[in-house]
C-alpha cells in the first residue's frame, strides 16, 4: 500500500499549488552526501530553469544519521557566482527567487520504489510539467545534470531521459549481465542505464505510472526497471542523457546486492511476460536521442572479491542443478556444472551458455506470471527460481571479472556489447522456449 504523504506536506503543496518543475532527492541515512547533492540541485536549478517555478524536494525515509539536518545547514547559493560568471549582469539572473524546499519525511513501508511513489504524487498534486529525481549518495554529480535531466522533457518532450555514465567496469554488473542486453533485445532501443538512479519524468509518464499495478518489489528496488520498461513499452518518447561519471556508494555484488538483484530481476521477468505481445515483433534494436557531452574520465574503482563469488556459484550449483533440471536445456546445464568444477584460473562462463541460462529462466517464469493470483506453492517456487539465479549471477560477475581484469573501461565496454550481440542472436530460443511453456 502507498504510503501517506504527512499533513505537514499537504499544507506546504497547498500554498504553493502548482509547479513547473519538481527535482527530488529520495534519501535514507545519507549525511555524508547529501548536502553536496542538494548544492548541485540547488545551482542547476539557478543556471538553467531561473524563469521556471521549481520546487526541490527531499523525500526521507526516516534516516536517523542527521541527514535531514545535513540538508537544512546545506541551505543557499552562496556559490551562485561563481557558476555564473559575472552573475550581476546575466539578464536572467536577475529575475531569479530560490525555489521552495520541501523536507519530507514518511513513515510507512520503506524503500526506494515508496520513496519515489512519495515524489510522483506530490509532483502529480503540483502538475509539475517535469520531475527529476537523483541519488543522495552521489559524489559526481554537477549543476548540469539538472539541465540534463530536465531539459528534453521541458524543451524537447521527451516523457523519460535516462542516464547515461561513464562507470567502472565492475560497477553496474546486474545492468551490464541481464538488465541492458535484455532491455535493447526485446524492447529495441539501447538505453544504456535503463536502471539508472537520476532520471527526468513528463506529466504524463508520471500520471501513467500512477496508474498502474504497484506490487512489493516494485515499492523497492524494482521501481527503476518498472518505469524503463513501462515507458518503452507503451511507446513514450525516451532518451538519455551523458553524465559523465558516475561515483557513488558502490557495493560489492557478493555483499551487498542479493536482494536488489531479486527484487529487480522479478519485476522486470513479470514487465517481460506482461509486455510479451509488444517485445516479440521487435526485430532490431536502436540508439536513442542522447544528449550531453561524451567524455571520459577515470571513475572511482569498484572492488570485485572473485573467490567469493565463484564460491557462492559453485555452492549454487550444488544446490540448485536438480531443480533447474527441471526447466534449463540438458545440454546447457551440463556445462554449467562443468565450469562449476573448474579451478579459479580457468574459471569462465561463455556468453550462449550465460545467454541460454538467462532465457531459460525468463520462460519458466512466463507461465507464473500470467496467472492472476499465485498458490503459496508456486510463489514458493517462483521465488525460489529467482532467488536460485543470483548464484548463477555471481558466477557471471566472476568470469566477466576475470576476463577482463587487464581491460580498459572501453575495452570492457565493447565486451558487454558483445554479450548483447548474443542475446539477440539467440532471441528465437527465448520465443521458442516460452511458447512450448505456454
Amino acid at each position: 500500500m502507498p504510503n501517506k504523504l504527512p499533513s505537514y506536506v499537504e499544507k506546504q503543496l497547498a500554498k504553493i499549488k502548482k509547479a513547473d518543475i519538481l527535482i527530488s532527492v529520495p534519501s535514507f541515512n545519507n549525511a555524508s552526501t547529501i548536502g553536496h547533492v542538494m548544492r548541485a540541485v540547488r545551482l542547476g536549478v539557478a543556471k538553467y530553469f531561473p524563469k521556471h517555478k521549481a520546487i526541490i524536494l527531499n523525500s526521507d525515509c526516516g534516516s536517523t544519521d542527521g541527514t535531514r539536518e545535513a540538508v537544512r545547514q546545506s541551505n543557499g547559493y552562496s556559490e551562485l557566482n561563481t557558476i555564473l560568471i559575472n552573475s550581476r549582469y546575466h539578464p536572467v539572473f536577475k529575475e531569479f527567487h530560490p525555489p521552495p524546499e520541501i523536507i519530507a519525511t514518511y513513515e510507512g513501508v520503506p524503500g526506494k520504489g515508496a520513496a519515489f511513489r512519495i515524489i510522483f504524487e506530490i509532483a502529480q498534486k503540483l502538475k509539475a510539467k517535469a520531475c527529476a529525481t537523483v541519488d543522495a549518495d552521489l559524489r559526481s554529480i554537477t549543476p548540469e545534470w539538472v539541465q540534463l535531466l530536465v531539459g528534453p522533457v521541458i524543451y524537447q518532450k521527451f516523457d523519460l531521459v535516462l542516464p547515461h555514465y561513464y562507470r567502472h567496469k565492475y560497477d553496474a554488473t546486474i545492468t551490464n549481465s541481464i538488465i541492458y542486453p535484455l532491455t535493447r533485445t526485446l524492447f529495441g532501443i539501447r538505453v544504456r542505464q535503463p536502471i539508472g538512479g537520476d532520471i527526468g519524468l513528463s506529466k504524463k509518464l508520471i500520471d501513467y505510472c500512477l496508474k498502474e499495478e504497484w506490487n512489493q518489489d516494485i515499492y523497492q528496488y524494482g521501481i527503476d526497471i518498472f518505469i524503463t520498461i513501462t515507458a518503452l513499452a507503451n511507446h513514450f518518447n525516451v532518451c538519455q542523457s551523458f553524465l559523465g561519471t558516475k561515483i557513488h556508494d558502490s557495493k560489492d555484488p557478493k555483499f551487498t546486492l542479493g536482494p536488489m538483484f531479486r527484487q529487480v530481476i522479478g519485476t522486470f521477468f513479470r514487465l517481460i511476460a506482461f509486455y510479451k505481445k509488444h517485445w516479440e515483433r521487435t526485430q532490431l534494436s536502436r540508439t536513442p536521442t542522447t544528449f550531453g557531452f561524451l567524455a571520459e574520465a577515470a571513475p572511482a574503482e569498484t572492488k570485485i572479491t572473485i573467490p567469493a563469488l565463484i564460491d557462492s556459484f559453485k555452492k549454487g550449483v550444488t544446490k540448485h542443478a536438480s531443480f533447474w533440471a527441471s526447466f534449463m536445456d540438458a545440454v546447457n546445464l551440463s556445462e554449467i556444472k562443468r565450469i562449476a568444477r573448474l579451478p579459479e584460473k580457468y574459471f569462465y562462463i561463455p556468453d550462449r551458455v550465460w545467454v541460454k541460462a538467462i532465457y531459460d529462466f525468463v520462460a519458466f517464469t512466463y507461465s507464473f506470471f500470467q496467472k492472476p493470483l499465485l498458490t503459496d506453492e508456486e510463489q514458493s517456487i517462483l521465488d525460489k527460481t529467482i532467488g536460485s539465479l543470483t548464484d548463477l549471477y555471481f558466477g557471471w560477475v566472476a568470469s566477466y571479472a576475470r576476463q577482463t581484469q587487464d581491460f580498459t573501461i572501453p575495452e570492457a565496454e565493447r565486451r558487454i556489447e558483445e554479450l548483447c550481440a548474443e542475446y539477440e542472436k539467440l532471441k528465437p530460443y527465448l520465443i521458442k522456449k516460452i511458447n512450448q511453456n505456454a
